[in-house]
């Protein structure tokens, strides 16, 4: 399943340039784990980073100016770093699978003469079969809505040496990619320009089968999946009909439970199961009709004959019973990211969360790959230094380091001190 290796964001609200795991420019770095936690206090912009995953996802969707407006995001002028004229911008470093070639993307969004956001420049990049160092051939490049795109799985724009001296604007780097006489080109390329510059290419050209290489990356992108999960949203009533995934606010979740009951019965039982193993008195999760056809969520306490429906159950073991739940996807989304999944649970469960996170984004089979924000120390106990990223705030923008960058950090470790109770008595408050 593809895996981000790294990510660096740009003009971000509080991230003004942060920089996480490997990229194509940062080739020593180690990339990103399957299961990344980021750990910092109140205010240090653990809400941003978990949201600028949300908003390129949406940038691809509905459009980077929609996008601006969603979420109570408050328009291009809320969400940009507060006193910067540069564009927002996103560099993300990702593979299809372990034997792939990495992959490069690269977006910029700004505002046109009118103040509205468009998409400034794209571009993606990757090696070609085979090349083992040296820059990446580009096989997108857009400025400003036109561009040129290579078909296939190889062509591409490589730059020379002398780009590595005198480096070119985007718009001669196109020209010169179109231009047939240029050495090391491929005549598997096109121009483009697209009627609206507040869409991304991605999202018109990965719609093409001739490019496959884009495809993939989009229909990696749409299946992010952000939980903006709320105990509230789960207790709804919806309409009775089973559903295979769990939705971002999971307000299915009933419907969830429905497929999963129907069509995973063995699996389901054992999800059951392992859910009673963990909060007392729950023994059967079922699901029944209103006469209104309404779908509710029945619990059964050994201890009483009569079932209590979600209405009635507290929000942390509702929560807890959600993520289980969307952890056992037969099919699960490639990214999972969560916000502070410890509200609302009791402390002694968020280890074992931790757990079931690692557990999950380690399968080496269909697994995804699970990015947490939390500022809960329990949860930090389960967690090793290369998985956790401290997150701080450096005259007024945020500032990012790995815990295993902190050599006596590294060694409590391995004392087996846990990493919550030293990120609790300040150890990961130094620099190392």
């Amino acid at each position: 399943m593809a895996r981000i290796e790294g990510i660096r964001i740009k003009n971000y609200r509080v991230l003004k340039d942060i920089t996480l795991g490997k990229l194509w420019t940062a080739q020593t770095a180690q990339p990103l784990t399957p299961l990344t936690v980021v750990i910092g206090k109140n205010g240090v912009g653990k809400s941003s980073l978990f949201d600028a995953f949300g908003f390129l996802a949406d940038c691809l969707k509905f459009g980077v100016e929609e996008a601006c407006d969603m979420r109570e995001r408050g328009g291009f002028h809320r969400i940009r770093s507060q006193g910067s004229r540069l564009p927002i911008e996103f560099e993300l470093y990702y593979r299809e699978n372990s034997r792939s070639r990495p992959i490069t993307y690269e977006v910029a969004i700004g505002e046109d003469g009118k103040g509205r956001p468009y998409v400034v420049r794209e571009r993606l990049r990757q090696r070609r079969s085979g090349q083992t160092h040296g820059k990446p051939y580009s096989f997108l490049m857009m400025k400003g809505g036109k561009g040129v795109v290579w078909k296939g799985n190889e062509p591409g724009y490589r730059e020379d040496k002398e780009d590595d001296r005198h480096s070119r604007t985007m718009e001669e780097e196109i020209d010169r990619a179109l231009d047939n006489s240029a050495p090391d080109e491929s005549t598997e390329k096109e121009s483009i320009e697209l009627a609206d510059k507040r869409k991304l290419g991605i999202a018109t050209l990965g719609a093409l089968k001739q490019h496959p290489r884009i495809s993939n990356f989009r229909r990696f992108v749409e299946s992010w999946y952000l939980s903006y999960f709320t105990p509230d949203a789960a207790r709804s009533l919806p309409r009775a009909g089973p559903q295979r995934h769990l939705n971002i606010h999971g307000d299915n979740l009933a419907n969830v439970v429905q497929f999963m009951e129907r069509e995973h019965p063995d699996k389901f039982r054992t999800i059951l199961s392992r859910i009673a193993e963990r909060i007392p008195g729950i023994d059967h999760i079922s699901t029944e009709r209103s006469l209104d056809n309404r779908l509710l969520l029945c619990f059964n306490d050994h201890e009483f004959e009569d079932s209590f429906f979600a209405q009635q159950m507290s929000d942390g073991t509702l929560k807890l019973f959600a993520y289980l739940i969307m952890l056992e996807d037969p099919n699960p989304p490639p990214f999972i990211c969560i916000e502070e999944p410890e509200n609302g649970l009791y402390h002694k469960l968020l280890e074992l969360l931790a757990n079931e996170f690692r557990d999950h984004a380690r399968r080496k089979r269909n697994a995804p790959q699970i990015f947490v924000t939390t500022h809960q120390p329990y949860l930090v106990n389960a967690l090793s230094p290369d998985e956790t990223w401290i997150l701080e705030k450096l005259k007024g923008f945020s500032t990012i380091r790995r815990a295993s960058d902190i050599h006596i950090v590294n060694f409590m470790v391995e004392e087996e001190l846990p990493l919550g109770g030293l990120w609790y008595s300040g150890y990961l408050d130094k620099r190392g």
